[in-house]
């Protein structure tokens, strides 16, 4: 049962020993149905089979980068319940250094989170086994099992020889024939043998030496297996056939004599036929090196190790073979299954042989070997955030085996003998050796270290290094080497000089091949064919150019280099782009693909595509050979002339085909001037080739990198390249089936300066294939930038004022008795204009500067003057009622308002405050009788469109528009259209209506002005204050986090937020805020885990028992709420019903909890106090979209707006946490306001739809006039080029409203919305003919889409439903369900359209489907389609009918 609900895994030293594990675990797990899969650098998996699998096999170096990176892999560490660790005496290897770094990560993992991760080793058997049970965790009286030699099921002879000789060649032919003797006796006696030497070329060489003394002995049948008596004749025949298509000449050779080879420079193929040939036994003799002995489990009866002298090419001299390493190879003799007994010899010199006796008597103990790459995994700890300080990491190194035998063995580890006299637990000693490597990584610039403080902080340098398991050696020399003009062959050095590669050095016998290599070359080699990296250099052009060196160990070395050089050269790319050099981003970015792919950008990119479409070589060199390979080129033409082109006419068309099939993408640039300094950049992106399976495009996406940069970047990519001003990854999903490729919008700003550059360059580059990079000029000839914005707004130093200036006393009484005796400074500034005189009003503050009083002023204005005027009788005879209206942007506010004021001003004056929103709907009476309507700016808009007929619309005589920035967002048009109405009501009436525009700090606040008609000279009604003006002084703190991908981007930021909470306000509310539901409960979770890791779970309590927030807690129905709430985090959005709301409400403000994680819209709604507000990521998913766009400026202002309330604190900080390549944007726009455009020119078809029903717009000049009273109309003559107006003449202006207003007439009598009518005579002044124009008219349908508030295009969707619907009756009546079509058409109108699909929705959706009797008529839900709005609302209509549709 443990294995179904959870993967576990299994790390084997060597990807040889991992493949033979999935083998052996798939056949034997096979009948309880669990899937096996290896996991390591030869085999990758999809993220869909990681979750498939149940038992994971991989390496320590594959496992230690999974779990550093996080995201869809990273989530593995928290779901695997088992880690199995094979061969854990490693860790005296260099390699255990991984081992102990991964096992440190699991164990503080497990703490952390608050889960359990069950660890199992094994191991030979070893000298200090009670050390590694100690690192491990492990119980030594219930998990410690150490069984010792005397358990070996198979008793192992063991013969030790020491050769006296000194010459270095005679030894090597003592030795020779010393194994020749020892293999002799064993074959004699009727067993294999099994040769261990320390060099791949010494296999063969041995191989031939003992084959050579077997023949000179006149012994050499012996060695043969294929005599027709032997009883492996057959097998021998059978290998035989195999040896003679493979393509080792050593195999060939020796094989006939009875011998084989293994060693890691053949073939992968040919090391598997020669494992499987010697354990079929066709081979009598097996010569390999030592890496066989950890690798495959071939045991032989009789083993030899022929010399023990080992090349450390790190310390550059020959090195004592470890005594790991001889137990390891011992350990093969004796098959437990076969043989009764086994055989082990050792060939050594004589002055070594008493080391290894006594060794073998009392083995030295396992020494960690973690010290020399402490740097590296102290840079992967800081990159993934759980170290951020010298004393984490000191604590980090308490959980290594490091720790343990530095406490045993001092000395070791260059500490004095009394060291642990003086400091028991080493503290002093692991800090040094942190503080050491920490300036080793400060000085490569991959962590900030801050010596004072001990702080650690990631650099994007270092998360490259981290990611892409890059050792901070070749950071240094990238960080020497690497420089903005570099050519490609001053590229591939640097990557050569990689520290990956510091090991492959030339052999002699190599040079000769090498140098004919280099010839073949198309890069220059800058460095000498002696060093690695001039080996490298060459080794990785033959690869690409598709050359195959002739030396089996080039071969090797060359698919070594191939295997690191794609991975290192993808790390070069990363750190150009964090850069942000575009001409070396794109070097390495060609350069990392052609390894990828095998072809050079310079190719024809269908070279990709010659093994998949089985392409003749004579095909490729002739589009190549004629330089006509370019894609755009041949689908320019069609079948037959690509055939004559490449002179096969049959293949014609087949190239054409995988011409279609290399991913492109077409892409649109639009442009729009933000600021002088800001430019917004909008790209439009579609697949521009076909989806296919197989060849080309047949992935489930395709990445594209795009960037903008002032460089063409290919041609200058050799000579400085450029600056790179916007760069990210862009996924293009492919569409599922029956559906058509959507456009994807990218919208970005990048800063521009003055004087304008000519030109910009969009860079649109494929991350997988070569050749198909393509670059988009964007040229500013007609950018037209706004104007500076004029200053703020200064606030004065004024005496506060009283209350009593209202000179009301049941004015007064209502701030009296909150507590109110004086009003704060930007209140007693705009006193005068608000309530002692009836202009427009602009007031642009910070939020929480009071703005809602200054709307209570305007309110008790109103009243004045309706009380002066009922005391007038020549006024009270017109009876006139008149009232005030309060648009909301979000129905939570309106309530949070109508709550405030009922009490307030229907408590404390008597009037008569009414709710006007979707949810409530008072009738017209109720209406009428209104003192204050609080509404939303869809609902007033829908009320007004009949201001004519509606009375209590044209007793409008206060509108109050809070948040009027939000002008510039999606819902800005409403906004917009509200108030163009009730100025031209007013102006048509010769009634005045008050305008008061309520919002934060305005760049453009003139504009806005302008618009609302107010005076902009000082003191006449616009304010405009500083986003500094702000009643409680807060600190704002802004950080990055790189990652491209969300979720585990958000996973990064939870130990910030943690860390902030401790050192902000520890003591006081905070309010954190994430973007979805489930991103609150996963960030309250590891705010719990954080908690319990530092043995204070219940630190967030505050002034209350555990019992009693336990049964508070147990009233609650969200089982996540429920959890959180008894460690005194509290949970807050949507999904919660109106009982768990209020209660974690309570709780929150009465300050029984301290932190309160909640979605964005809770910035909005309720009124909470928070001493320290945290916005956890300014992402959120766009279900229409389908991808994460980014928060309005606007919204994250108004969070920000929730730190430091006036009656709670007297401070507030705002952390806001951002994407990395965000974080230069929002320290601009929150510091500085953000200008406010109007949005209106795309959804203007609906509200003038509205304004011909209405009345207002007869004729096409009316509705041009209709739109000099917008805003859109205002900054169109500020911000032309936002707006894409070339020409800003006053006749380029009428041309383009003339323009628009043609293009969206058109529209809408295509959807039969309104009538365009015959031309007729306008009369002018005098009562003569004037002008002829177009008019305009209503249609019937036109009049229900304004009337109801539906979508223009809605109109047509019904439109053409019904038609069908009544063709079809005519034709089928008895077939036809009328119920179930009309559902239909309904769920396809455009209202549904922004209806998001969430997470396994589609999933969902099908299964209500399934329920359904009836079934939808629409064909994509008939064919299984339950992804699209669609389906999901039909989906939810289902739920109402119940499963039985009844």
């Amino acid at each position: 049962l443990f294995f179904f609900v959870s993967n576990f895994l299994l790390s084997a030293p060597m990807k040889a020993l991992a493949q033979e594990v999935v083998s052996t675990f798939s056949s034997r797990l096979a009948c309880l149905g669990l899937v096996v899969k290896e996991l390591t650098g030869d085999m990758q998996l999809s993220k869909a089979e990681v979750e498939a699998a149940n038992v994971l096999v991989t390496t320590p170096e594959k496992w230690d980068v999974v779990t550093r990176k996080g995201g869809s892999d990273g989530s593995l560490a928290t779901k695997c319940k088992l880690v199995l660790i094979d061969e854990v005496h490693l860790l005296a290897d260099e390699r255990g250094a991984v081992i102990e770094s991964v096992v440190a990560r699991t164990q503080r993992l497990v703490e952390s989170a608050q889960t359990t991760v069950r660890l199992v080793a094994l191991s030979a058997t070893l000298p200090n086994f009670k050390d590694v049970a100690h690192f491990l965790r492990v119980n030594p009286v219930r998990g410690l099992f150490h069984f010792g030699p005397e358990y070996r099921p198979v008793p192992l002879e063991q013969t030790f020889m020491g050769l006296t000789e000194k010459n270095r060649v005679r030894l090597a032919a003592k030795q020779n024939e010393c194994a020749f003797e020892v293999c002799l006796d064993a074959l004699r006696r009727g067993h294999q043998v099994m040769v261990f030497v320390h060099a791949r070329k010494d296999t063969v060489r041995t191989a031939q030496a003992i084959r050579d003394f077997a023949i000179k002995a006149g012994c050499a049948e012996e060695f043969l297996c294929g005599k027709p008596e032997s009883p492996n004749a057959e097998a021998y025949s059978l290998f035989g056939k195999m040896v003679d298509r493979s393509r080792s000449t050593e195999l060939k050779e020796l094989f006939p004599s009875g011998f084989m080879v293994h060693h890691a420079g053949m073939l992968r193929p040919d090391r598997s036929l020669s494992e499987r040939a010697f354990s079929a036994g066709a081979a009598r003799v097996l010569v390999c090196t030592a890496t066989l002995a950890w690798g495959v489990n071939l045991p032989a009866h009789s083993v030899i190790i022929k010399g023990t002298e080992v090349y450390d090419p790190a310390k550059g001299k020959p090195m004592d073979l470890s005594m790991l390493d001889v137990m390891q190879i011992f350990g093969r003799a004796g098959r437990p299954q076969f043989d009764a007994s086994g055989e082990a010899t050792m060939i050594t010199s004589h002055a070594a042989l008493p080391r290894y006796l006594q060794l073998l008597g009392h083995q030295a103990p396992m020494e960690s070997n973690f010290l020399k790459a402490l740097p590296d995994h102290l840079n992967a700890e800081v990159s993934s955030g759980t170290v951020t300080s010298v004393d984490e990491a000191v604590t980090w190194l308490s959980y290594t085996y490091l720790f343990v035998r530095m406490l045993k063995n001092p000395l070791a580890y260059g500490l004095p003998y009394e060291a642990r006299d003086e400091d028991p637990q080493l503290r002093v000693a692991r800090f040094d050796k942190v503080t050491a490597a920490a300036k080793v990584l400060d000085e490569q610039r991959m962590i900030r270290f801050d010596p004072r403080s001990g702080n650690l902080a990631a650099t994007d340098l270092g998360r490259t290094a981290s990611h892409f398991y890059i050792q901070n050696e070749s950071i240094g020399t990238f960080n020497q080497r690497l420089s903005p003009a570099m050519s490609d062959a001053a590229a591939l050095d640097a990557l050569a000089h990689a520290a990956e590669f510091k090991q492959l050095k030339t052999r002699p016998e190599e040079l000769a091949e090498m140098d004919k290599l280099r010839r073949l070359c198309p890069l220059d080699i800058r460095s000498p064919l002696e060093e690695p990296a001039g080996k490298v250099a060459v080794l990785l052009q033959c690869y690409v150019s598709r050359v195959r060196p002739q030396s089996f160990t080039l071969v090797s070395d060359t698919n070594y280099c191939a295997q690191n050089g794609g991975r290192v050269c993808r790390a070069l790319f990363e750190v150009a782009l964090r850069r942000g050099q575009s001409g070396l981003a794109t070097l390495f970015l060609r350069l990392a693909r052609s390894i990828d792919r095998k072809v050079w950008w310079w190719e024809t990119p269908l070279r990709q595509l010659q093994e998949a479409y089985k392409f003749p070589d004579s095909v490729i060199k002739n589009l190549e050979g004629k330089q006509s390979g370019d894609v755009g080129r041949l689908l320019e033409m069609d079948a037959r002339e690509v055939g004559q082109l490449i002179h096969f006419e049959r293949l014609g068309g087949k190239v054409l085909q995988a011409c279609r099939s290399l991913p492109r993408l077409s892409c649109q640039v639009a442009i729009q001037p933000v600021t002088r300094t800001v430019l917004r950049v909008s790209l439009t992106l579609k697949a521009d080739f076909e989806w296919r399976h197989g060849g080309g495009s047949g992935g489930g996406a395709e990445p594209f990198w795009v960037w903008v940069g002032d460089s063409e970047g290919d041609y200058d990519a050799g000579m400085g390249g450029g600056h790179m001003y916007h760069s990210e990854l862009f996924m293009l999903q492919r569409p599922k089936r029956g559906h058509r490729d959507e456009e994807s919008v990218l919208a970005f700003t990048i800063p521009i300066a003055e004087p304008l550059p000519a030109q910009y360059y969009v860079h649109v580059r494929s991350d997988r294939w070569c050749g198909l990079d393509e670059v988009h000029p964007v040229s500013f000839k007609h950018l037209v930038l706004p104007e500076i914005h004029p200053p703020h707004t200064d606030l004065l130093d004024l005496t506060p004022l009283g209350v009593g200036a209202l000179g009301n006393p049941g004015f007064e009484a209502i701030y009296l008795a909150k507590g109110l005796t004086h009003f704060n400074p930007v209140q007693t500034q705009v006193f005068h204009t608000l309530y002692h005189t009836d202009r427009n009003v602009l007031l642009g503050a910070p939020t929480s500067s009071g703005k809602t009083l200054v709307a209570e002023l305007a309110i008790l204005r109103m009243l004045n003057l309706r009380a002066a005027q009922h005391a007038d009788p020549r006024q009270a005879e017109k009876g006139q009622h008149s009232a005030a209206v309060y648009i909301a942007p979000l129905k939570a506010l309106a309530r949070e308002r109508l709550k405030d004021w009922k009490a307030k001003l229907g408590g404390g004056l008597g009037l008569t405050v009414v709710e006007l929103t979707g949810d409530v709907t008072p009738d017209a009476n109720a209406l009428r009788r209104a003192d204050v309507i609080i509404t939303t700016p869809e609902k007033w808009d829908g009320v007004t469109r009949g201001w004519r007929n509606r009375d209590y619309v044209r007793s409008v005589r206060l509108v109050i528009i809070d948040e009027i920035h939000l002008l510039g967002e999606d819902r800005g048009p409403v906004l917009e259209v509200i108030v163009s109405r009730m100025r031209y009501m007013s102006a048509k009436m010769e009634q005045r209506v008050r305008l008061l525009g309520l919002s934060t700090a305005l760049a453009n606040a003139h504009d806005l002005a302008d618009w609302l008609g107010i005076d902009p000279r000082p003191g006449r009604g616009m304010y405009n204050f500083r986003p500094s003006v702000r009643p409680v002084p807060m600190e704002v703190h802004i950080r990055g986090f790189p990652g491209p991908h969300y979720c585990p981007r958000m996973a990064t930021m939870n130990k910030p937020t943690y860390s902030a909470i401790l050192e902000h306000s520890p003591k006081h509310p905070v309010l954190v805020f994430v973007a979805s539901r489930r991103q609150t409960r996963l960030t309250a979770l590891d705010l719990i885990s954080f908690c319990a890791a530092a043995d204070e779970p219940k630190q967030f309590l505050r002034g209350v028992g555990e019992e009693e927030v336990e049964a508070v807690a147990a009233t609650c129905k969200d089982p996540a709420l429920k959890h959180t709430l008894v460690y005194g985090v509290g949970l807050h959005h949507a999904g919660l019903c109106d009982h768990d709301r209020n209660t974690v409400e309570e709780l929150f403000v009465n300050g029984r909890i301290q932190v309160l994680v909640c979605t964005s819209t809770l910035a909005w709604g309720v009124n909470f106090p928070a001493r320290l507000v945290v916005i956890k990521g300014t992402e959120f998913f766009d279900g229409e979209k389908g991808r994460y766009v980014d928060f309005p400026v606007t919204d994250v202002l108004q969070m920000m707006g929730r730190a430091g309330r006036p009656q709670f604190d007297d401070k507030g900080v705002s952390c806001v946490f951002v994407h990395a390549p965000k974080k230069n944007f929002y320290k601009k726009f929150l510091y500085e306001p953000f200008p406010v455009e109007s949005h209106l020119r795309d959804v203007l078809h609906n509200h003038l739809m509205a304004e011909v029903c209405g009345g207002t717009v007869k004729s096409k000049q009316d509705a041009v006039e209709y739109l000099t009273w917008t805003y859109f109309f205002r900054r169109l003559l500020v911000n032309p080029s936002f707006y894409h107006l070339d020409d800003a003449s006053t006749q380029g202006v009428q041309e383009y409203l003339l323009a628009l207003v043609d293009k969206v007439l058109d529209d809408l009598q295509d959807q039969g919305c309104v009538e365009v009518g015959a031309s007729f005579a306008v009369d002018d002044e005098d009562g003569e003919a004037g002008a002829l124009v177009d008019s305009v008219g209503p249609t019937t349908a036109g009049r229900i889409a304004s009337y109801y508030y539906l979508d223009y295009r809605s109109v047509g969707i019904i439109k053409e439903g019904l038609l069908e619907l009544d063709a079809k009756s005519s034709q089928e009546p008895a077939s036809m369900n009328l119920c179930l079509e009309l559902a239909a058409v309904l769920c396809a109108c455009h209202e549904f359209s922004e209806l998001p699909v969430r997470h396994n929705e589609d999933e969902l959706n099908a299964e209500l489907l399934a329920q359904l009797k009836q079934r939808h008529r629409e064909a994509g839900v008939a064919q299984g389609n339950t992804s699209g709005p669609a389906a999901e609302a039909g989906a939810e209509a289902g739920r109402g009918r119940g499963v039985d549709g009844g």
